[in-house]
């Protein structure tokens, strides 16, 4: 039994040789990113996807979910989202290795992919497991604590960052910071402006993340 509750979609070949774990945002839940296999899953057809919800629910939406805690949204403390965001990173790699295990699946063939708050989940963790995954793309978020990655990370894969020019929620221009730093600390990292686009994730950047994920999966663009 998995530590997170989740959604899946079944690869449509029926066999699977790749997994997409998607990262859902703040407020929102598993379900939010999932319909994102409805239009990846043709171009994509041996890989599963799935999708946790997070562990805590919202403060400011309790229909959704929250990874971690905002303090200049919810009031809640640096110290308090601190904590959970850890609590939050270790639940979530437990879970990656149940669900990597339970479909055979290696981290070579695992692409992280998350939006917003899950971006910043994402982009902490991968690069601080024992193995790489395969990439992870990361729409509308920032690179949390950049100071500390020099000195904690442990493997590199490459990253894909795409980030609407018209986000009011997440700084368009975390997109740069978070590439200028990864990159600096050695990661192979792409970026995808989405003109005109707010904080959502929009056709021509998922588009080119499916491009991005079928590179990093050995996946023919013919299948």
């Amino acid at each position: 039994m998995t530590v997170l509750k989740y959604g899946k979609k079944m690869p449509i070949s029926g066999k699977c040789d790749s997994l997409v774990i998607l990262i859902h945002g703040y407020g929102a839940d598993g379900g939010d990113l999932l319909g994102l296999a409805d239009s990846l899953g043709p171009h994509m057809p041996s890989t599963m996807f799935v999708a946790p919800d997070a562990p805590h629910r919202c403060q400011m939406n309790p229909s959704g979910f929250e990874w971690f805690p905002i303090p200049w949204i919810d009031g809640s403390s640096e110290v308090d989202s601190r904590l959970i965001m850890e609590q939050s990173i270790d639940t979530v790699n437990i879970f990656i290795d149940e669900i990597m295990k339970i479909e055979g699946i290696n981290e070579q063939n695992t692409i992280l992919l998350g939006f917003s708050q899950g971006t910043m989940l994402s982009l902490h963790l991968a690069p601080r497991r024992a193995l790489p995954f395969a990439g992870v793309v990361g729409f509308s978020g920032r690179l949390l604590e950049p100071e500390s990655l020099e000195d904690e990370l442990k493997v590199k894969m490459p990253i894909l960052l795409a980030h609407g020019d018209g986000d009011d929620v997440v700084p368009f221009e975390s997109m740069a910071d978070a590439a200028n730093n990864l990159t600096m600390n050695g990661f192979t990292v792409y970026t995808h402006i989405a003109k005109g686009v707010g904080h959502g994730i929009s056709p021509d950047g998922l588009g080119t993340a499916l491009q991005f994920m079928n590179n990093m999966l050995g996946i023919s663009t013919s299948e």
